[in-house]
């Protein structure tokens, strides 16, 4: 068998069924041998960026590797971006690369790059592959590296030579790598330390986050809840973990989370007008705050010293690194979170705790209710410079981004994978669609790559043909991999967007109006010479890739539109055009904390 011929068997022995793959001159060898497949489909991207957030798609759909493929030098560097996003995510991802013949490495031959050191920062583990009977035992080794403990990409590069080279391979029906053990189990030592905090505590708040989903870990967080009764929040990354219309929900936290999650760990305060001024507290939060698949993110804490800061901090995590990296704990404890979990559950199940914290449940029901996610149509939305050509007279018409997400959230009955892109859209798709399961909310949280939306639902909708499968998107986000609308039709992908259209970067238009006095730096993405129009007009871009879109501007038509979206059966956009001058709130900005927070809509 010829190399290429052989990396494509060990895929097939790993149980890959879709690689997403651009073909070039140093991969071509490995896509002849992928024709001759009867297991692994292969999907053409019209973009490296686009197959490899495809390929983290399937990944956080299923928990499985997904692997992506590209050609050497602009091939490869086009799929860093995905690359990244899949470590600082802790995506399971396989990338592989071709690379020039070993003859031409480092001479600066055509299309050569340094992958393997380029990539270095943002992999789990990689190889350059120099011996062609390497092949079998480096593609299982690196299966089980993305796959296991804190789970990450890996990158294999193939140069073109070993591709063609031939041998009768070796394939291990397992593998053993020194030094390398990802099963990590907490002692009952431990983990009876933490029932008996518990049992001393008043106000204990779990905070969790994708290290919950990533480790199969949520039945055994339900049951621990609720065998506890203590009150749950999550990161974005977390969405899902814990179903978020259960009563011990408060959803999720951080910079643009709910304002009794963030309340409930850090306590309430008098809002100040001044970062100067002294923090005045109204009540107090958590006191014993058990941080279980977290990384206690800037976006999460804002000023780190003072997130939980009178409260004591349990951190549980599978990688040792993230404990005291961002925020010091009183008790750090290295485990695979689903075995700890398991284990005080049933703790928790054998020896109930005596306090019920009911004082802490009165005060967290009497937060929710004073502050719910919510918004507000203003005379200012009503008569901006974005809407007021489009109503002509309707103001009562608009639809403001949320409402669109409520919308989708009742007639998709709470049930459909979201995609994002990134910003505003992304803060509102995670507020308004309340998420039941893990693996339904796909987003790309650490790295914030905008373009991500729409490439991850074709990867979610490929690994879940039978689910809804939405990307909920931005026009500037949505325009960065526009090109996969042909990937979406030629593959015959059903997966559905819905772009809130504002005519700018959202996200950094509100930051502008915060804190620059709304002076725009290059954030309109219109054409100011034909301000009354939407550009680009995507109607006629979805038309020209033959996949059907509608535009929505009035409030009556949105119901109607996403339900026809809903039942086909095909790729399907709506282009839904929304005010440019709606805030995401609650907003706590930046390297600030719970007493600076904005959440009076």
């Amino acid at each position: 068998m010829s190399g290429s011929e052989i990396l494509v068997a060990c895929l097939e022995r790993e149980g890959v069924d879709t690689i997403f793959a651009y073909p070039g001159g140093a991969s071509m060898e490995i896509h002849q041998a992928l024709t001759r497949s009867k297991q692994i489909r292969t999907v053409l991207p019209r973009h490296e960026q686009g197959g490899a957030f495809a390929a983290e798609g399937y990944a956080r759909a299923t928990g499985r590797a997904g692997v992506c493929m590209a050609t050497s030098g602009p091939g490869a560097t086009n799929l860093v971006t995905g690359i990244a996003d899949a470590y600082m995510d802790s995506v399971p991802l396989v990338a592989i690369t071709g690379q020039v013949p070993q003859a031409m490495i480092g001479k600066g031959g055509f299309q050569e790059t340094d992958i393997y050191g380029m990539t270095l920062p943002v992999v789990k583990h990689s190889y350059l592959i120099t011996d062609i009977n390497d092949i079998p035992r480096i593609v299982k080794e690196a299966f089980h590296i993305a796959q296991t403990g804190r789970p990450g990409p890996v990158l294999i590069d193939l140069p073109k030579n070993v591709q063609q080279q031939k041998t009768q391979p070796v394939f291990p029906n397992e593998i053993h790598m020194r030094g390398y053990d990802p099963d990590l189990r907490a002692s009952d030592l431990e983990l009876n330390e933490i029932i008996g905090l518990l049992e001393k505590s008043e106000r204990p708040l779990l905070y969790v986050g994708g290290g919950i989903i990533t480790g199969r870990a949520s039945d055994e967080l339900l049951r621990f809840a609720e065998a506890a009764q203590i009150p749950v929040t999550t990161t974005i990354m977390g969405c899902g973990a814990f179903p978020e219309t259960h009563p011990l929900s408060l959803r999720w936290l951080g910079m643009h989370g709910t304002a009794y999650a963030n309340w409930a760990v850090s306590g309430e305060f008098e809002h100040r007008k001044s970062a100067a001024d002294p923090m005045k507290k109204i009540a107090p939060g958590a006191d014993l705050l058990l941080a279980f698949g977290v990384r206690f993110d800037d976006r999460v804490t804002g000023k780190v010293e003072k997130f939980c800061e009178t409260g004591t901090i349990v951190h549980i995590d599978i990688d040792p690194s993230e404990l005291n990296k961002n925020k010091p704990a009183h008790l750090p404890v290295i485990s695979d979170i689903r075995y700890a979990l398991g284990r005080l559950a049933d703790m928790a199940t054998g020896r109930p705790l005596q306090n019920k914290f009911a004082p802490w449940h009165k005060q967290i029901a009497e937060w929710k209710a004073k502050a719910p996610f919510a918004y507000r149509i203003t005379e200012e939305v009503k008569h901006s410079e974005h809407m007021k050509d489009h109503l002509q007279g309707k103001e009562s018409e608009v639809i403001l981004p949320q409402m669109a997400i409520e919308a989708l959230y009742d007639l998709s009955k709470g049930e459909a994978i979201i995609t994002t892109g990134v910003g505003q859209h992304q803060m509102w798709a995670a507020q308004f669609y309340k998420f039941k399961f893990p693996r339904q909310l796909l987003t790309s949280a650490g790295l914030g790559a905008m373009g991500y939306g729409y490439p991850a639902a074709l990867g979610a909708k490929v690994a879940c043909p039978d689910r809804q499968v939405v990307d909920i998107d931005g026009d500037g986000s949505f325009l960065m991999n526009v090109q996969e609308l042909a990937t979406a039709h030629i593959e015959k992908i059903a997966a559905k967007a819905i772009i809130l259209n504002n005519q700018h970067l959202g996200m950094v238009v509100q930051w502008e109006d915060r804190f620059y006095k709304s002076n725009r730096g290059h954030t309109y993405l219109g054409d100011p010479e034909k301000r009354d129009q939407i550009y680009p007009d995507y109607v006629a871009v979805c038309k020209s890739f033959n996949v059907k879109c509608e535009r929505v501007v009035f409030k009556r038509d949105l119901r109607p539109a996403i339900q026809r979206m809903l039942e086909a059966n095909e790729p399907y956009v709506l282009d839904v055009i929304v005010p440019y001058t709606e805030h995401v709130l609650p907003f706590i900005p930046a390297n600030h904390t719970v007493a600076d927070m904005i959440w009076k809509v």
